[in-house]
């Protein structure tokens, strides 16, 4: 067994896709597999993949109903011992990204770092993970997928991602197999890869399905007076006041 299998979704997005496999080629670890899902391309995105066929493993392309099964489909076909969901226009930040994940042990059920969020036109910003997951980060925020190293086996025990939702699907996964189910994580302080933020979970016209979903997950596993509790302590942290209390020591 392969310590890592790399899976790539895309559809229609060669340029994207370029990035993405430039920068598993380039890596000096290079145990790992590559399983490409694409969801039927006309753009070129095939030809791409032939020219990078000396680093990919399988590939697929073939229609399907979103990048939920498409990811569903990677993971059944992967055979590594953790998976990393690296999809089209995301990529890895440099050369020894996998060698310093994969050239030491791993215990973690999760291991995860930090990215550059991408915005275009040369705007760049830094993605700082916190060190801990905890119930009321997950309550504000998630666990981006780019920069998560998670063990194949949490998708046996808990079940593949839910192929209903459109763009919280990988958020779904990580409240219910860290928060519910209590899986093991492990923060590296290092910049795993480069996220772009044109992906469907990015558009500001999806933003209101995606507040939808997230709800609803929430409250798919929480009562509705703890998740708003937890939005009230999170605004609290967040406030101008609370800071400067905490700052002067007074709380």
């Amino acid at each position: 067994m392969k310590p890592l299998s790399i899976i790539t979704v895309n559809l229609n997005n060669r340029d994207g896709l370029a990035k993405t496999l430039a920068g598993i080629a380039s890596q000096v670890f290079t145990n790992y597999e590559l399983i490409v899902i694409d969801g039927g391309s006309t753009d070129g995105s095939l030809s791409l993949l032939e020219s990078y066929e000396k680093i990919i493993t399988r590939r697929i392309s073939e229609k399907d109903r979103g990048v939920y099964e498409a990811m569903n489909k990677g993971i059944h076909l992967a055979q590594g011992e953790y998976l990393l969901f690296l999809n089209s226009g995301d990529f890895l930040a440099d050369s020894r990204v996998l060698l310093d994940i994969f050239g030491k042990t791993r215990e973690a059920d999760i291991v995860y770092g930090n990215m550059i969020i991408d915005y275009g036109n040369g705007r760049r910003k830094a993605g700082t993970m916190p060190p801990v997951i905890t119930f009321h980060h997950m309550i504000r925020d998630t666990l981006w997928h780019p920069v998560s190293f998670i063990r194949k086996e949490l998708f046996t025990r808990f079940g593949l991602y839910d192929e209903s939702l459109k763009i919280v699907g990988d958020y779904d996964f990580f409240l219910k197999s860290i928060i519910v189910h209590q899986a093991s994580t492990k923060y590296v302080n290092r910049i795993i890869s480069v996220f772009n933020t044109s992906g469907m979970s990015s558009l500001p016209a999806n933003r209101l399905l995606q507040l939808k979903e997230r709800k609803a997950v929430q409250e798919r596993y929480f009562p509705g007076p703890v998740i708003e509790t937890a939005k009230a302590y999170n605004k609290l942290l967040g406030s101008r006041w609370y800071r400067l209390l905490t700052a002067l020591k007074i709380i």
